[in-house]
């Protein structure tokens, strides 16, 4: 018997825009997340970048919330993958977790909005890097 998935949680980021520039084994990813951020007590803290079972690749910690500033976009350092590689893009939200709109694709491709469930590879939430605060 099938379990039900758990519920969206009520506040959640959403990615928006993945832009990749670079080269195989040196990309740059410019991700654009929507998030329904009031300060430090509910923010976007993460985007990231993960293998298409789940393995975390990369992280951006987000160090303050965009309250002004929605959509927003932020890169990331380069990150060492083939140009045919299928990963996902994904944000999270403090203190609701995953359950946003997520894109899939490739650097050499393009990246699509693909349905991602919530708790799709959830346990990477615990790996670093973790934010160590909010500024404001």
């Amino acid at each position: 018997m099938t379990q039900p998935e758990p519920p969206i949680p009520d506040h959640v980021a959403d990615i928006v825009d993945v832009d990749v520039s670079g080269e195989a084994g040196a990309y740059r990813f410019s991700v654009t997340v929507a998030s329904p951020d009031s300060g430090c007590a509910q923010y976007a803290d993460w985007w990231e970048v993960l293998t298409a079972d789940g393995a975390l690749l990369y992280r951006r910690v987000l160090l303050h919330s965009h309250t002004g500033e929605q959509p927003f976009t932020r890169s990331g350092s380069t990150l060492s993958i083939p140009a045919d590689q299928v990963v996902w893009v994904r944000a999270h939200m403090h203190p609701d977790g995953y359950g946003g709109q997520a894109m899939q694709g490739t650097p050499e491709g393009g990246f699509l909005v693909q349905p991602l469930p919530h708790e799709f590879a959830a346990e990477v939430a615990e790996e670093e890097p973790l934010p160590t605060g909010c500024a404001f």
